[in-house]
């Protein structure tokens, strides 16, 4: 269920997806939140140098791998502004973090690009639960769509 406090961090999300785009970069952003509801981390796509491994999802999995104990990253959310890509989720599974909270899934995603006539992603638009069956996922939420199918309109020039 997404409570206030769950829009709260999905806000902080779009708005670094947002600093993202603004930056020349593709326009995601994830937060990780401890189970006492603190921020420990966030970042945003850094993808823009060539690297297409630099999502802020992968990037937050390997800082909770190097700072927290198997029981944090067990309590911790994972919120961001895309569904994490396989990629990302494999990453998540990996080192066992907990809930994973999404403004927008991979496959409005997808029906955004296939809007704007951008071809396809190199790599499957898989659902985070067939890559990591027993995650704990929640989203997408409806009240951020338009906002951030506007994010890839801009940054595909429309």
């Amino acid at each position: 269920m997404i409570d206030a406090k769950d829009m709260e961090y999905l806000e902080r999300c779009v708005a670094l997806a947002e600093q993202a785009l603004e930056a020349g970069d593709e326009p995601f952003g994830s937060v990780l939140v401890s189970g006492d509801g603190e921020v420990l981390a966030e970042d945003h796509n850094h993808v823009a140098g060539g690297d297409s491994t630099q999502h802020p999802e992968f990037f937050l999995a390997r800082w909770a791998a190097q700072h927290l104990t198997p029981e944090q990253r067990a309590r911790a959310t994972v919120y961001t502004s895309g569904e994490h890509c396989p990629m990302c989720a494999a990453a998540h599974g990996w080192v066992r973090l907990g809930r994973i909270v999404y403004a927008s899934s991979s496959a409005q995603l997808m029906d955004w690009l296939e809007e704007l006539g951008v071809g396809p992603a190199p790599v499957a638009p898989l659902p985070i639960r067939e890559v990591v069956p027993e995650a704990v996922v929640e989203g997408p939420v409806p009240e951020f769509a338009e906002r951030l199918r506007g994010l890839h309109r801009r940054l595909h020039g429309l």
